[in-house]
């Protein structure tokens, strides 16, 4: 009676650590910490991906570095670090199956510290280039690695939580670049950039292993020490390692080559979903509004200086990702997408009626410069609740284990691909198209994604991962209140009849 009265004490004492919702219990507070020292690795990310707005006027137009350098080059120094992750997405699955899921990302502040020497010290384009290259392959590693990690560590509950980090520390990162940008030269600006790999990598040097990993592998005490260190010293892992050594037997008796796991249901939807999740999320057209801020805002003529309408951006960036830590697993994931799509095409149609405007008559839009403001305002808040966090977070859940490592770095490859492309030719769209044009298109892309969601995407809030499996087959599955998807739900319904 006296224990049990004790017990309950300690649970209403601190609800944040310990949370007997849907059966669990344990220590979140650890799952936390562990969530975001995996994510410093996308803080270092976000620094090289914005690190092309406030790197562009001193390097292009003022020949900071001392050697010129056009616009086409800086596009393609842009450009490289999308190509350099790319290539990295495959070789990060095969790394984290043979040397773990943590060892797999400290392996990677070597490329990311090259890469940031390579830029410090360059004295040509082709040093920059390549420095932006292995940026890249650092940075897309943590895109498809530090995703996993934090869905593996995660109870139910809080799983959307802390796979929102990642965004999160991208968008802190992008906004350390503006604000440092704006007070210091270039070289100065890679070299405080360069030592954000490195506190990463002390930081989480001391997190504990992902325990699938350790069950992978049949450590199955190492898999009970790192379960006691995410959930606490006084939680009973022993259900939840059965539970893996059950999961871990099944996807072993169901082992697979590359091309049979293209003739699993689930595999192919979560493939599907995976893809058109990240088709949208980067022809919604968020790094030509990244990469391009400075230019949109000077072109726009809003009287702000570049530098301080970039920092505000960034600050609008990091409190709407971190306004989706808080609510992305009471309101779910599906909702979200939709409301963040279609906002989105709202603000790139008006900005495409704003340049519409300027280039029929620039005076139409003399007292207009709020509106260009404005509208990337609310594209960037609603990119970061929804299309920025999302897709990758969905990538750690959709994916069995034992297709994990072959399947889910397509959906990088082709994030990172598709990323290359809209940064490479969004100088030739405008030519082309102009900035009207290129924003009609931007929108439309953005309308149609929201149709995609609706249809495609199913709710996996409070779902766990084997029973997302189950879903994706086609089999009824417990499911949140609220939260339906009506192509799920006519599976469910063929299947039972």
């Amino acid at each position: 009676m006296v224990k049990s009265f004790w017990k309950r004490t300690r649970e209403t004492m601190s609800s944040f650590v310990v949370n007997n919702v849907a059966g669990e219990s344990g220590r979140k507070l650890p799952q936390y910490i562990a969530g975001l020292a995996a994510s410093g690795g996308a803080l270092a990310a976000g620094t090289f991906l914005g690190w092309t707005s406030p790197a562009e006027g001193p390097l292009v137009q003022n020949a900071e570095y001392g050697f010129p350098i056009t616009t086409e080059q800086f596009s393609w120094i842009g450009s490289m670090a999308n190509l350099g992750a790319a290539l990295m997405c495959f070789p990060i699955g095969i790394m984290m199956k043979m040397i773990g899921r943590k060892w797999a990302m400290l392996s990677m502040v070597l490329p990311l510290l090259l890469g940031w020497l390579l830029i410090i010290f360059a004295n040509n384009v082709a040093m920059l280039m390549v420095g932006r290259f292995f940026l890249g392959i650092g940075g897309g590693a943590f895109c498809i690695a530090a995703p996993t990690y934090t869905a593996e560590i995660a109870q139910s509950s809080i799983r959307g939580t802390l796979g929102t980090f990642f965004q999160l520390l991208v968008t802190i990162g992008i906004l350390f670049v503006y604000g440092v940008g704006a007070a210091v030269n270039v070289q100065v600006l890679s070299i405080i950039c360069g030592v954000i790999p490195l506190a990463f990598g002390l930081i989480f040097f001391f997190m504990p292993e992902s325990p699938h990993y350790f069950i992978e592998k049949n450590r199955y005490d190492d898999a009970s020490k790192s379960l006691k260190w995410l959930r606490g010293s006084r939680y009973d892992e022993r259900a939840e390692i059965e539970d893996l050594k059950e999961e871990d037997a099944k996807m072993r008796a169901e082992k697979i080559t590359f091309a049979q796991s293209f003739q699993q249901r689930a595999t192919i939807r979560a493939l599907i979903i995976s893809l058109g999740l990240m088709f949208f999320q980067q022809l919604s057209g968020i790094n030509a509004v990244i990469f391009y801020t400075n230019t949109i805002f000077r072109e726009a003529n809003t009287g702000l200086e570049a530098t301080d309408a970039t920092i505000i951006v960034g600050v609008i960036q990091v409190v709407a990702t971190l306004l989706a830590t808080f609510i992305v697993d009471k309101t779910g994931r599906r909702i979200l997408l939709m409301i963040s799509d279609f906002f989105m095409a709202i603000s790139t149609i008006l900005l495409a009626v704003y340049f519409q405007l300027k280039e029929d008559d620039p005076a139409q839009v003399e007292s207009l410069g709020w509106l260009p403001v404005l509208a990337v305002c609310l594209f960037i808040a609603m990119f970061s609740i929804g299309f920025g966090p999302i897709p990758w977070l969905m990538v750690g859940e959709l994916f069995a284990n034992n297709v994990k490592a072959y399947v889910s770095p397509l959906a990088g490859v082709f994030n990172w691909l598709l990323a290359f492309l809209v940064t490479k030719i969004f100088s030739n769209l405008r030519e082309g198209l102009g900035n009207a044009g290129v924003f009609w298109l931007f929108s439309g892309l953005s309308l149609l994604g929201t149709v995609f969601v609706f249809f495609m995407v199913p709710e996996t809030k409070g779902i766990s991962l084997p029973e997302i499996q189950r879903m994706l087959s086609g089999e009824k599955v417990r499911r949140t209140s609220g939260h339906s998807n009506p192509a799920m739900e006519h599976d469910e319904k063929t299947d039972t009849q």
